[in-house]
């Protein structure tokens, strides 16, 4: 939900509590003249007012809270994307590695030089340890870097 519709729900939440609290008090003030013999200076009437406000000073808070939501901004979702300027692929000079090596910088390749390292995996067919130990090499060797988010890696070739 956006931060706009929740706002308006909880101001309509409050409004519907302020509704009762006010069916409340009517009622209690009603129970009071029935109930009490002292007339207007039972202490009843001066409970139920106590009630009252303390009821409508919480719904007001919780109103207010509701217009605050509703004019904030929406935290801004953060979107890794990829500019490049032509659209070129990042170019490694291939005879300098072997098959593996070749076969892990084509599939980095394939996904405009940036890659997650379990993607790597999955696209060569390749283990997770065969991966992590091509990429040590091609790291070594500054053709690539590997950066840490969250529980993996992202790799990206230099150029």
């Amino acid at each position: 939900m956006e931060n706009k519709n929740v706002g308006i729900l909880i101001i309509g939440i409050s409004i519907v509590i302020a509704i009762l609290v006010w069916i409340f008090n009517i009622s209690l003030r009603s129970i009071a003249g029935l109930s009490c013999t002292m007339g207007p200076t039972c202490p009843m009437y001066n409970t139920a007012s106590v009630q009252m406000w303390v009821s409508l000073s919480i719904v007001a808070v919780v109103f207010i809270i509701g217009i605050v939501i509703m004019f904030t901004k929406p935290q801004e979702k953060i979107v890794i994307r990829k500019v490049r300027e032509k659209e070129q692929k990042i170019r490694v000079n291939m005879n300098e590695l072997d098959k593996d090596e070749k076969k892990i910088v084509k599939a980095i390749q394939d996904a405009d030089g940036t890659i997650f390292q379990s993607d790597i995996a999955d696209k060569t067919g390749f283990s997770k340890v065969k991966v992590t130990r091509i990429l040590d090499r091609l790291e070594g060797r500054q053709l690539l870097e590997r950066k840490r988010r969250g529980m993996t890696n992202v790799v990206v070739l230099k150029g």
